[in-house]
């Protein structure tokens, strides 16, 4: 949310007096024969105070409709009236009113031409015209480094809101994005990562705009990136590219994710939290083909080199790390695809599992680590359940 200048507070004030004299042009206007002030009754402003309060109907029609009236802190002039209202004296108020009614009419138009231009100064462009802004400024090749970061920084927060990530595609905002990935700048091309990840999350209309301008492939190799930061901010792009998406489930497969996930969970050198995304990521994978396996069913999980390095976290001395790992191996057991012999055989499942336990039984003698090392030891109690079940079964998978 914008915060909000002595100075603005004051300009609202005079949009406060500038609706008033308008009221009281009006009725000077509709009474001319006596002269006489149209103006609020007491019980009027009354009403009119009590709809500011946090409890107002927000159903209640607003009397401001002209979309041209819309600023960037308040949703109409209505609104910004009810706020100046909200957050004034009520007897200053009408003590305002007053001095306004005793103003002749030549005074009158010219506070009303005053504050006017005013209104026009004050006036916000809407988010998505900033956001075009934004676009205009990266496309200009001249642009300083400094502005350009500047007009990124602009895009990471207004894409937030799922409208705003919508817009930014038809403004094609995202091609323009996806240039910057070539940047030799390592921030430039990290916040356009960053940007990316957030407007694809949980917006699968976004996903196809992105995946249809081939982003997935560059952020792939963005993952690998000697920069740390670039490195994390790409794979959760990639991440929200993919997620609950068929298409771009397939399309990450065929660029080889399998094994750009297995370099980053075997490698205990790469920074912890690159290898906690890829162990997430791998877990939301095997979660979302259980729930789509009428619709695509690939040999994504039976790697047998893939499978160890997902176990192989298990001896981690992170334990927010572990336990991401006993999330996405427990998903990984319910795959018919995955052979519970594979897992105990070539993997040490259960030796892994036995070792985890004892780790954990040690921390739970720690006052400060009791509580997370219990709530770890319930995850690999279910994890070692499950695996014991297959083991049983065979190739079956429980119901």
């Amino acid at each position: 949310m914008r915060r909000r200048s002595g100075a603005t507070c004051h300009s609202l004030t005079l949009c406060l007096l500038f609706l008033l004299t308008a009221a009281v042009t009006a009725g000077r206007e509709k009474n001319s024969s006596s002269a006489s002030l149209f103006w609020s009754t007491a019980k009027e402003e009354e009403d009119l105070l009590r709809k500011t309060e946090p409890n107002d109907d927000s159903s209640a029609p607003s009397v401001v409709s002209d979309p041209d009236q819309l600023d960037g802190g308040f949703s109409s002039l209505d609104g910004m009236l009810q706020w100046a209202i909200g957050h004034s004296d009520p007897a200053k108020l009408k003590e305002s009113a007053q001095d306004v009614q005793r103003l002749s009419p030549s005074e009158l138009k010219k506070r009303q031409m005053e504050i006017k231009e005013l209104m026009e100064k004050l006036k916000m462009p809407s988010d998505a015209q900033l956001m075009q802004i934004a676009i205009d400024d990266l496309n200009n090749s001249s642009l300083s480094l400094e502005d350009r970061h500047r007009a990124l920084q602009e895009l990471l927060i207004l894409v937030e809101p799922i409208d705003n990530a919508n817009d930014l595609s038809k403004l094609g905002g995202f091609a323009v994005l996806v240039q910057e990935f070539n940047h030799p700048d390592t921030d430039i091309r990290k916040v356009s990562a960053w940007i990316l990840g957030k407007a694809s999350q949980n917006n699968p209309f976004v996903q196809k705009q992105v995946l249809d301008l081939g982003a997935l492939s560059k952020l792939m190799k963005m993952v690998k990136s000697s920069f740390v930061e670039e490195a994390v901010k790409a794979l959760y792009a990639v991440s929200a590219l993919i997620r609950n998406n068929v298409a771009g489930q397939e399309l990450f497969y065929a660029e080889a994710g399998d094994l750009m996930l297995q370099d980053i969970l075997s490698n205990s050198s790469i920074d912890i939290r690159l290898r906690r995304k890829a162990v997430f990521l791998v877990a939301d994978l095997a979660e979302c083909q259980l729930e789509n396996m009428h619709k695509v069913e690939l040999p994504f999980f039976s790697n047998r080199l893939f499978l160890k390095s997902v176990v192989d976290l298990t001896a981690s001395t992170d334990l927010d790390l572990q336990e991401k790992a006993l999330v996405a191996i427990k998903n990984l057991l319910q795959h018919r695809t995955v052979e519970a012999l594979v897992l105990k055989d070539f993997c040490g499942l259960d030796t892994a599992l036995e070792r985890l336990r004892q780790q954990l039984r040690d921390l739970m003698l720690e006052e400060y680590q009791r509580d997370y090392a219990m709530d770890l030891e319930a995850l690999r109690k279910e994890v070692e359940l499950v695996f014991h079940t297959r083991l049983g079964m065979g190739t079956k998978v429980p119901t």
